[in-house]
């Protein structure tokens, strides 16, 4: 099964996105998925196995517990097929990165002006 297949699923990706956080108990991934999603505890887990079989995560029992942890590599197929797409979006977060910079940079600079420029907001036929 291709890596977008497997993260195709929004739940598959919550776990991810769960995981992504750090190592995590299957029940605390449970908890999580199943208030936001509304599904069982035993779909929690077939999405868990999924995840496992196809190399997203490795399991390691510690006790009566599983603790879930992100298996970086896996993400690697995904991040390769989106590779030639990123010339769509990259230099627009680039461009929005410098614009960012460069309003930190001038607040920084003049901490006064950019205040008083956000509050004065009438115009000049107001006044």
């Amino acid at each position: 099964m291709h890596a977008l297949d497997i993260l195709g699923d929004p739940v598959r990706r919550r776990i991810v996105e769960l995981l992504g956080d750090g190592e995590q108990s299957a029940g605390d991934v449970g908890t999580v998925v199943q208030a936001e999603f509304g599904i069982s505890q035993p779909a929690v887990s077939q999405h868990l196995r999924v995840l496992r079989e196809a190399g997203f995560t490795r399991v390691r029992p510690e006790g009566t517990r599983r603790l879930y942890a992100l298996e970086p590599t896996a993400l690697t197929e995904a991040d390769a097929w989106l590779a030639p797409f990123r010339r769509f979006w990259e230099p627009k977060l680039a461009a929005l990165d410098t614009e960012l910079a460069r309003g930190r940079r001038e607040r920084r600079l003049h901490p006064s002006a950019t205040t008083n420029d956000r509050h004065d907001t009438t115009t000049d036929e107001e006044h």
